[in-house]
């Protein structure tokens, strides 16, 4: 048995880092380091009997990995300074997850504040497992990007879809996927008994990405349609998910497509027909949890749901980091 990893965790007080803090401090072969929040230097870590420190104080010395639950552009800055020390790194930010440092420029609208340290492993399991094992930097999809591409990856995978028609995604994400620091648009009082669209069409920033690991994956597909929604829920994420199938395949094959492909995946789950997929069935676990609708011969519609915080951040980037030690992928996790 390998001795245990030693974990500091950066941003450790915002909703993932309080959630990667959750796990790390159960998980059997992690000791917690240090967890770092500049807000709440000092104040305790819940559960963990560490107190937080500020960024700049967290020593690496002794560190093996450091999980980043920052802001982006920061993020990359002290992704910099573990590979410097020798220490893995799991990004959870986007400032690692694009390839090119023009196309998180045209993503983000300014220029890549490290692009010396693209391209990195994207940090998505059950499609990109191999390039994550013994890896020393991955880059962890957020919530939006890993609840999308896992409703399509057996798609991509067979080169089933319309190359010709669009993939719409309607996405709905609760409120902490905005993140801890308050605003306007998700003060309880505009939030509640409300559903907000935002940025949609084709002017979500995440739109690269998921365009960027779909092409890799496969060619035959037409540009993705993602409308995000704000929902007045904690956590959870939907996206229904519109898709066109070409000659290859038929609505009614999907099912047993869905089933055998991610059959062997711990972490995601394919429902029987007719049953939806739903936030409850993913909320504060660390699955992904799909439902097919075949609608016409070449039409079908895809529910995939995660946990913003947990498949969708903090418990995909353990899952990471047990690949890049050689743990099996579910520990501390299942």
């Amino acid at each position: 048995m390998i001795s245990k990893i030693r974990a500091g965790v950066y941003g450790g007080s915002g909703y993932a880092g309080l959630d990667l803090v959750e796990i790390l401090s159960r998980h059997p072969q992690v000791d917690l380091a240090f967890a770092t929040s500049n807000t709440y230097a000092g104040d305790e870590a819940p559960g963990t009997g560490l107190r937080y420190v500020p960024a700049d104080a967290a020593l690496l010395e002794g560190v093996d990995v450091i999980l980043l639950a920052l802001p982006h552009r920061t993020s990359a800055k002290t992704a910099k300074i573990g590979i410097e020390a020798g220490v893995k790194v799991v990004d959870l930010s986007a400032d690692l997850r694009i390839d090119t440092p023009e196309a998180y420029e045209r993503s983000y609208d300014s220029p890549h504040p490290h692009p010396e340290l693209l391209p990195t492993p994207y940090g998505l399991p059950e499609i990109n497992r191999e390039k994550i094992v013994g890896a020393d930097v991955v880059a962890t999809p957020g919530c939006y990007p890993t609840t999308t591409l896992l409703g399509i990856y057996p798609l991509l995978a067979t080169g089933a879809l319309c190359a010709d028609a669009p993939v719409i995604v309607d996405a709905k994400s609760g409120v902490t996927g905005a993140g801890r620091k308050p605003s306007l648009t998700t003060h309880f009082a505009e939030v509640f008994g409300n559903l907000i669209p935002y940025k949609t069409g084709r002017a979500h920033r995440h739109i690269g990405e998921m365009e960027q690991e779909a092409h890799k994956i496969s060619e035959r597909i037409g540009p993705i349609i993602f409308c995000p929604h704000l929902l007045p829920v904690d956590r959870g994420l939907m996206s229904s998910i519109y898709v066109t199938l070409n000659e290859s395949l038929e609505s009614d094959q999907l099912q047993d497509l869905y089933a055998e492909m991610y059959g062997g995946e711990a972490l995601v789950d394919v429902l029987p027909l007719g049953e939806q997929a739903t936030l409850r069935h993913a909320v504060k676990t660390n699955r992904c949890v799909i439902s097919i609708t075949p609608v016409l011969p070449r039409h079908a519609h895809i529910t995939s749901v995660t946990d913003n915080l947990r498949k969708g951040a903090a418990s995909q980037a353990v899952q990471n980091m047990n690949l890049m030690f050689g743990l099996d992928e579910t520990t501390g996790l299942i």
